[in-house]
């Protein structure tokens, strides 16, 4: 597996490590992380924290250049929230770990340029359906249900 899907699945498990919901990003430019995080709505009180939020906001002010030539690692599908962020930024390659549990605005992307790679990967798949079947109201409550 890729080393960057790789931390964005270990930023996903510190996330749930520390009480909150296991997904994961990590925001990569020249090959090197520029921005890692994870969802920390529950451990902050946050509506908008969400993995690819957190990610943005660690790697602070870039160039729009800079995002342009960025790739986002994500444990699961963008939801509509860190789709529009995607878009607002201007990157343009986003992989997913999964989007079986839950399919964001993929569509979305797709129709505005950025290439999408879902990998279907099994630790990401798991981690969601583990945590969904444990913490169902937490979960809905992150997907506004």
């Amino acid at each position: 597996m890729d080393e960057f899907m790789q931390a964005a699945i270990a930023e996903a498990e510190k996330g749930l490590a520390e009480g909150g919901i296991p997904i994961g990003s990590v925001i990569v430019h020249d090959g090197k992380i520029i921005g890692r995080g994870h969802n920390r709505r529950v451990q902050q009180g946050s509506v908008v924290l969400h993995g690819e939020m957190d990610a943005f906001e660690n790697a602070g002010r870039q160039t729009a250049s800079v995002y342009r030539d960025c790739t986002l690692y994500t444990t699961l599908s963008p939801c509509p929230m860190c789709s529009g962020a995607i878009l607002l930024y201007g990157i343009p390659r986003v992989i997913i770990g999964e989007n079986q549990t839950f399919m964001g605005d993929e569509s979305l992307l797709e129709s505005r340029g950025v290439e999408l790679s879902v990998l279907q990967d099994p630790t990401c798949i798991k981690l969601m359906e583990e945590f969904i079947h444990n913490s169902p109201t937490l979960w809905n409550e992150d997907i506004g249900e």
